[in-house]
C-alpha cells in the first residue's frame, strides 16, 4: 500500500475523535491489527500527519518495535525451542517494556518509544529513540497479532503448515508462543480503547505482500542487507501462519472498526462487526 484510503483514514479519525473527549485526562490508545504487508504501517503514518494537521499530539508505536534483543532471542532459542530464535511471534517482544511505554504516555511523563533495527535484527541504541513531551492525546499502536487472543489448546494439535510439521512436530514451539499470546500479551493489549483489524482477503495473500515488502527494502538498499530471498519468505510467513488464521477468522466479530481489503490491499469494505 504506497498511499492510504481517504476514506480510511475519514473513518479512523471518526472513531478516534469520539474517544478524545472521554480520554481528556490520558491518551487514546488505537490499536491496529493486520497481517504482515497490510498496510499498518502506511495508514497509522498518514492517520498521525492528520491528527498533527488538526492540532491532535500523537505517537506511532509498533509492536515490531518491542522484539527482544536477539542475544535475548537467542537465548529462548536454546532453551525454549530452536524456532523463537526468530522474531515475531508472541514470546519474542519485550512485553514489559511496551507496558512501561504505554503507562508512561498515560501518565504523560517524557517517554522514549523504543525502535528496533530490521537490518541488524536487534534493537536499536536507545540513544537513537524518538522522545514524547508532554500530553500525548492519541497512541497509534500497530502490529500483525495487536489484540489477537490466544487458541483452545486443541487447535494446536495440528499443525498448519510445514514449518509446524517439521521443525515443530511435538507442539512445544507452539505451545509455548499460544501461552505466552494468554500471559502478558492480553495485559499489554487491554491498555487499547478501540481495535481496528485490516483483514486481508486470506492468509495465502501475505506471502505477496511481503515478497513486496522485500522488493522495496531492496530497491532502497543495494546492499541487500538484511533483505529475505523469496525461499526465505517463504519459510518466514509461516511463523505467522497459525495466529494470522486465528485472526481472520476470530477477530471481525469485535473488531470496533473493520476494514476488509482485496488483494492490492485497498479497503473493499470498512465498517463495524462482521
Amino acid at each position: 500500500m504506497s498511499k492510504a484510503d481517504p476514506g480510511l483514514i475519514d473513518a479512523l479519525l471518526a472513531l478516534i475523535e469520539d474517544m478524545l473527549s472521554e480520554c481528556a485526562l490520558r491518551p487514546v490508545v488505537l490499536g491496529i491489527c493486520g497481517a504482515q504487508g497490510s498496510g499498518k504501517s502506511t495508514v497509522a503514518s498518514a492517520l498521525a500527519d492528520r491528527l498533527e494537521q488538526a492540532g491532535v499530539a500523537c505517537a506511532v508505536l509498533s509492536l515490531d518495535d518491542l522484539y527482544l534483543p536477539k542475544p535475548a532471542r537467542e537465548e529462548l532459542a536454546r532453551e525454549v525451542h530452536p524456532l523463537l530464535a526468530t522474531r515475531g511471534p508472541p514470546g519474542t517482544h519485550d512485553i514489559a517494556l511496551g507496558i512501561e511505554v504505554l503507562d508512561a504516555l498515560r501518565a504523560a511523563e517524557p517517554t522514549a518509544l523504543p525502535r528496533f533495527d530490521k537490518a541488524r535484527d536487534d534493537q536499536a541504541d536507545p540513544a537513537s529513540w524518538s522522545r514524547v513531551e508532554g500530553q500525548c492525546q492519541v497512541l497509534l499502536f500497530e502490529g500483525w497479532c495487536v489484540g489477537a487472543v490466544p487458541q483452545d489448546e486443541a487447535e494446536l494439535a495440528r499443525p498448519v503448515n510445514d514449518l509446524e510439521a517439521r521443525e515443530d512436530a511435538d507442539g512445544v514451539w507452539r505451545r509455548f508462543v499460544n501461552t505466552a499470546l494468554a500471559g502478558s500479551y492480553q495485559a499489554l493489549f487491554a491498555r487499547i480503547d478501540r481495535l481496528v483489524l485490516l483483514a486481508a482477503p486470506g492468509f495465502d495473500v501475505v506471502f505477496d505482500w511481503r515478497v513486496q515488502q522485500e522488493d522495496e527494502l531492496r530497491a532502497a538498499r543495494p546492499d541487500g542487507t538484511g533483505i529475505m530471498s523469496r525461499a526465505e519468505v517463504a519459510r518466514f510467513v509461516q511463523h505467522y501462519e497459525r495466529i494470522t488464521r486465528h485472526v481472520l477468522a476470530e477477530m471481525p466479530s469485535r473488531a470496533d472498526l473493520l476494514v476488509r481489503l482485496d488483494r492490492q490491499r485497498k479497503p473493499v469494505t470498512i465498517g463495524g462487526h462482521a
